[in-house]
């Protein structure tokens, strides 16, 4: 029972930990049609601006946090004017290539400056100390990392389901050349919600340095995982990327567990029984274009 209820604890913390690095480019591939390939690199920039602020300023772990989403954006939103922008209604080869071409440039940038070592991120004692859940103790970082998940899958799906800013972003998707005829800015509302999903995935990068070490190749080595959740859980979709985060990670964490010779095996046999099942992913979305 106590195996099982590591396992259970364990899954559902990594499973969170991805969804708050993962949630943003689902929004970016289902709600603005970009198959951005650099997400992962921001969620790296993010945890090394964090691991910077707690160890060589010596600031506190909500501090490094706030530095990390803010000079994450700061940097990604220049990135969005002079080379997003021009992709935004080109084909997906397209965007591959060039997300790709900006993901190479971040790692070669990181290891030249940073070297290629990993990057630790201090945490605060009340997140390194075991917290008493009655029926057993969890890490207290693991249960931050999991309220936030679930703070964040509410909060987006209030903005985008219950506010204009919401109403104005599925309508540019739905038909860009309509919104624009009736007023809705589309690009201040691509330029925001891309300033979101990439505090969101700077955020992730910070909370889920546990699971996923901060290191210059950071961006490559899970650039594949991050796209299978989205796949998976359907591009857009804040219930689906949850769901696959958790069914994923649940997988992940009881194969390593339990059969650790077989490394991603179980990982990756889920993901083709989910794909083939559901084409669209878990909870899909159909793709219109206007």
């Amino acid at each position: 029972m106590q195996t099982a209820l590591s396992i259970a604890m364990d899954a559902l913390a990594y499973g969170m930990a991805l969804f708050i690095i993962c949630i943003g480019l689902s929004l970016t591939m289902g709600l603005m049609r970009v198959v951005n390939l650099a997400h992962g690199a921001f969620a790296m920039i993010g945890g090394y601006i964090a691991s910077y602020a707690a160890r060589d300023l010596g600031l506190g772990y909500g501090f490094a946090i706030a530095l990390a989403m803010i000079g994450t954006v700061l940097i990604a939103l220049p990135l969005e004017r002079l080379l997003y922008r021009r992709i935004y209604d080109r084909s997906e080869l397209s965007q591959v290539l060039m997300t790709i071409g900006i993901t190479f440039c971040v790692i070669g940038i990181t290891n030249y400056i940073f070297g290629p070592t990993l990057k630790t991120i201090p945490l605060p004692a009340e997140l390194a100390q075991p917290v008493d859940l009655g029926f057993r103790s969890i890490a207290g970082h693991r249960l931050f990392v999991i309220v936030s998940g679930l703070v964040v899958a509410g909060g987006l799906w209030f903005l985008i389901e219950r506010t204009g800013f919401g109403i104005h972003l599925r309508a540019a998707v739905e038909n860009v050349a309509m919104a624009r005829a009736l007023g809705v800015r589309t690009e201040i509302i691509y330029a925001l919600s891309f300033a979101l999903a990439i505090a969101l995935s700077a955020f992730g990068g910070v909370v889920g340095a546990e699971f996923l070490p901060i290191e210059p190749y950071y961006a490559l080595r899970y650039m594949v995982t991050f796209l299978v959740v989205v796949s998976v859980g359907g591009a857009g979709s804040i219930m689906g990327a949850l769901a696959a985060c958790l069914l994923l990670g649940a997988i992940d964490v009881t194969g390593r567990y339990l059969m650790p010779d077989f490394g991603n095996f179980f990982f990756y046999l889920a993901v083709i029984l989910v794909v083939c099942t559901f084409p669209r992913g878990l909870m899909g979305r159909a793709q219109s274009h206007g």
